[in-house]
Parts: C-alpha cells; structure tokens; sequence
C-alpha cells in the first residue's frame, strides 16, 4: 500500500510538491533569522531576546530538513538529483546555523555600534529571497532556476567582499579586545554568505543535468 502511495503522489505530483515545500520551510526559517539578526542590530529586538528566539526558528528549520530528509528516503523521482537536493538542504541548513552563531555571539560580545552590519545582512535576505525563487521553479522551469540561483550566488560574493572591507577597517586601527570580538562576527556574516554561495552551486548543478 505504501508503495501504491508513492506512485499516486508521483503521478499528481505531491512528490515533488513535498521536497520543495520542505526546502521552502527551511527558507522560511531562514529568512526569519535573517530578519531576527537585522532587528537585533537595529536595536528593535535585544540581544538577548534575539538568542532567545533563534533557537525556536532553528528548530523550525531543523524540523522541515527532517522532513525532506525522510521524503528523499522513498522517493521515486525529484526534481533534481536527490544528491543536489540533500547539498541544497544541508547549504540552508548552514546558513540559519551561521546565522544563529551569529546572534549568539552578539549576545556574548556585547559589541557596541552593530549597525554597520546592516549593508551584509541586506545581502544575506537577497541571497536567501533569491534561493526561495529558484527552489519554486524547480519543477517546472529549470532556466528561471538557474537565473534565481545566479542571483544568490552574486549576493553571497557581495557578502564575502563586503567581510574582506570590514577586516580591512578593524584592522587599520589599534588591534583590541573588541576589534577581535568585531571580526568574529563579521566572520559569521561571511561564513552565511559562502553556505549561500553552496546553495546556489547545489541547486544549479541539478537544474543542468535536467
């Protein structure tokens, strides 16, 4: 009978309906810890609140990687190799986690005037919006995925550009506690903006092979 199941799934197309709700939920989170970082930096959400609430949307976004993961288990067919599916899912995965280092060493650091974080942090939901694009065409146009997952590469290459900008300023100046506590947070905007870039990379070299 579960077998049955799959293939009225394949055939009505909730198979594919499945992976690609899941990879969106883990989206979803993603995008709200993003949002959750920049209200944190804005002084609209304190830093400890901000720890707080992370750790229920990594939880969410835990919960839908959980859910594809069973789904590729006893799929007939996806979308796109289920071995690029699984690297598109663990690249999310990344950027939420670095995200989430992220506010949790803002909350230990203390470090003061984090608004100048804000131009990565633009990039990082552009990157994350133009993963969400691409992830919905994935059934049916692979040539708008692969221009949606352009978009997100170029996000996570203006992000890494902007940490090499900001090391440049920490470091022209007195080497300090606090300079150091600066640079590992940058350090977690750019590891956010590489795991965007493997997303990308994961989610085109399955549209190609289409």
């Amino acid at each position: 009978m579960k077998r049955l199941r799959r293939i009225r799934d394949l055939m009505t197309g909730r198979m594919d309906s499945a992976l690609t709700e899941a990879l969106l939920g883990q989206l979803r989170a993603t995008k709200e810890g993003a949002w959750l970082a920049m209200s944190m930096i804005g002084g609209e959400v304190g830093r400890t609140g901000a720890h707080e609430q992370m750790r229920s949307i990594e939880h969410i976004g835990d919960e839908e990687r959980a859910c594809l993961v069973e789904e590729l288990k006893t799929a007939l067919v996806t979308p796109i190799d289920p071995e690029d599916l699984f690297r598109l899912s663990r690249s999310i995965d990344d950027v939420l986690d670095s995200l989430r280092d992220f506010v949790r060493e803002s909350h230990l650091y203390r470090v003061p005037d984090q608004i100048r974080f804000t131009p990565m942090l633009d990039q990082v939901l552009v990157g994350i919006e133009a993963l969400e694009s691409a992830v919905r065409e994935l059934a049916s146009h692979p040539t708008a995925v692969v221009h949606a997952a352009l978009e997100a590469k170029k996000a996570g290459g203006s992000i890494r550009r902007m940490y090499q900008y900001q090391i440049s300023r920490i470091f022209s100046g007195e080497v300090t506690a606090e300079a150091l506590k600066e640079r590992e947070l940058v350090r977690r905007l750019e590891i956010v903006g590489v795991a965007i870039g493997n997303a990308a990379d994961a989610i085109t070299d399955g549209a190609m092979k289409r």
